[in-house]
């Protein structure tokens, strides 16, 4: 059965076209997983920016297979998750075109950072955003306003969201606009979700609260953007022979002469990467902790397992390139992730129960790579690497 579909199938898939630059920056969740009331209320959804990767060592524990109760080796990635604030709710009704917001409300202090989203130049504008809205906290006029508002929320909505923004002053990165996202609540009757809502305000939400170890997770975001490339490229055709007249990374026949026009489906030079894309099923190896003070000493042990002598954090020796430390909490994924350093990424709760093995699987790492991510690594810690070294000429006290 010799057929040039199967002897020669098209390159790359019709499913992601157009293939075009995004319209937006961070990664927007199209669907929420569905609501059960019988749970407590939670938040669906998370916002975080990817550091890096790294490798772990664990033993399997999947009884019939090959690799069960052996050790393997397998990239994950880091992205720092620091805690996010809750600085408003909106309430959506449902209506024959679909969800129709019916109130919002925000809370009395909004950040600075959270204020410049809403301005494209904030070092030369009057900074009047919020002023008027958190006026109604002051008075009992404005207090009666935001109690109705928040009863009609619970009177006539289905839906909740709340309004989160990233903490962008503690991250410590060169942009300090934040980033905000409305994500839904779930769980318990729309009266205990506006109540959660209205109790989160100016509150931190960590991402403890949203996720869990082993739990499956997916990242929705924008991918790597790689510019305008050629057809090689971009959908990884065929080169020509090397004799070809004009170049050879090209598609030899763009169409037949009728229909004298040329079809979608063909192949074209054009924009690659940076586009919107949801990746499914990426499991938590680990919920790490950030720096914190403990008995007055920096408490740094954010990648040690029980097999490591000493405390070790999760930055690799001089910091993930291009990225810097991790302070914050942060999450291990398995696999690689969408986009690259610094991009801001929405992880969100899975659509769907699981149920397979693999995603119920319990990971217990051994062992967290810390050696240099910028070279050959040889040493996991400055301790490690001074033992061995010895007293070096840069460290001599004069």
């Amino acid at each position: 059965m010799s057929h040039r579909k199967f002897e020669a199938p098209r390159h790359g898939s019709k499913g992601f076209l157009p293939k075009c630059r995004s319209k937006r920056h961070k990664g927007k969740p199209k669907a929420f997983p569905k609501d059960d009331p019988s749970k407590p209320v939670h938040l669906t959804a998370f916002m975080g920016y990817k550091a890096g990767m790294t490798h772990i060592v664990r033993e399997v524990d999947r009884p019939g297979s090959k690799v069960n109760k052996k050790e393997i080796v397998e990239g994950c990635t880091i992205i720092e998750t620091p805690p996010m604030v809750a600085i408003g709710v909106v309430g959506y009704i449902e209506t024959p075109r679909g969800l129709r917001a019916l109130k919002t409300v925000w809370a009395e202090h909004i950040g600075e950072e959270a204020k410049r989203r809403f301005y494209k130049n904030w070092s030369q504008s009057k900074k009047k955003a919020f002023t008027k809205s958190c006026t109604k906290w002051a008075d009992d006029l404005g207090k009666k306003e935001i109690e109705k508002e928040l009863s009609q929320m619970k009177k006539y909505c289905t839906t909740i969201r709340i309004v989160v923004h990233t903490q962008m002053k503690i991250l410590r990165r060169r942009q300090k606009k934040a980033h905000i996202m409305e994500v839904q609540l779930n769980g318990g009757s729309v009266a205990d979700k506006v109540d959660f809502a209205r109790n989160h305000f100016e509150k931190e939400v960590p991402v403890g609260a949203v996720f869990a170890q082993d739990e499956m997770i997916d990242i929705i975001g924008v991918t790597k953007g790689h510019g305008f490339k050629g057809v090689t490229s971009r959908w990884h055709t065929k080169k020509l022979p090397r004799k070809t007249h004009k170049g050879l990374r090209k598609v030899a026949c763009i169409g037949a002469w009728h229909p004298s026009r040329i079809q979608f489906t063909v192949p074209r030079a054009g924009q690659k990467g940076y586009h919107h894309r949801t990746e499914v099923n990426k499991k938590i190896y680990r919920m790490g902790a950030g720096y914190a003070m403990k008995d007055g000493k920096l408490v740094k042990n954010s990648a040690a397992t029980e097999y490591d002598l000493a405390d070790k954090s999760i930055n690799p020796m001089g910091g993930f390139p291009h990225y810097g430390e991790v302070k914050q909490d942060f999450i291990l994924l398995k696999g690689c992730c969408i986009g690259p350093k610094k991009r801001v990424l929405t992880l969100r709760k899975s659509l769907f129960i699981h149920t397979k093995k693999r995603a119920l699987e319990k990971i217990n790492l051994k062992f967290i790579d810390t050696s240099s991510k910028f070279g050959h690594g040889r040493f996991q810690t400055p301790q490690d690497k001074a033992a061995f070294m010895g007293p070096l000429k840069k460290d001599r006290k004069e």
